[in-house]
């Protein structure tokens, strides 16, 4: 069933070119398990191929991520913030908690979305706590764009100079979370260095 899906996902952005780009990438930045490898990759691949445009590709999965984002957004604001916090105490979510999570992303929201976007596992679900802690919406998309335009930049540009060779590939992808994993850590750290230099 997985190879399937996978055969679907690049399938689609085969068939539908940028808007296929668009969609799964949206759809990735929802609930749904579609790797952006899987998506990005092979799109770099065929602008090496002089079939698609590099600029185009990374702005459409780019602007396909904020979609996808701005839905679990919208999502968390309008629906899961009221309900914790009329529910919350039942699911052991206190006000204090949630009072807590806003000052968190008050403080710390710029950094958490733009690193986050970048991050196996927390790109899908970054956007809910942001939404929960009503982020400014104009920070948010900002911060999205810049995080996800990485990534997209990234994966594409990987897919590009790799062309059509699918063993450097997957000889490669490892080499590619790790390095980008150091990034993130190296603007974390830079971050962290930072806000105790504004505070002392």
């Amino acid at each position: 069933m997985l190879h399937d899906f996978v055969g679907w996902v690049l399938a689609t952005v085969d068939a539908w070119g940028y808007l296929g780009i668009f969609i799964a990438m949206a759809m990735e930045s929802t609930v749904l398990p579609i790797p952006s490898e899987l998506v990005v990759i092979p799109a770099g691949m065929l602008a090496h191929q002089g079939k698609m445009d590099l600029t185009l590709v990374v702005l459409a999965s780019t602007l396909g991520s904020l979609v996808g984002a701005s839905i679990n957004y919208a999502f968390a604001l309008w629906v899961g913030r009221p309900f914790l916090e009329k529910y919350g105490k039942y699911f052991f979510v206190r006000p204090a908690l949630l009072h807590k999570t806003d000052a968190f992303f008050l403080k710390h929201g710029a950094i958490s979305t733009f690193t986050g976007r970048l991050v196996l596992g927390i790109r899908h679900l970054i956007s809910l706590p942001a939404g929960l802690t009503r982020m400014n919406p104009a920070a948010f998309a900002l911060y999205t764009i810049l995080g996800a335009g990485l990534w997209s930049l990234v994966l594409a540009l990987f897919g590009y100079f790799i062309g059509g060779n699918q063993a450097l590939i997957e000889e490669n992808k490892l080499l590619i979370t790790a390095g980008v994993l150091s990034f993130v850590l190296l603007v974390l750290a830079g971050y962290y260095f930072w806000q105790k230099r504004q505070t002392a």
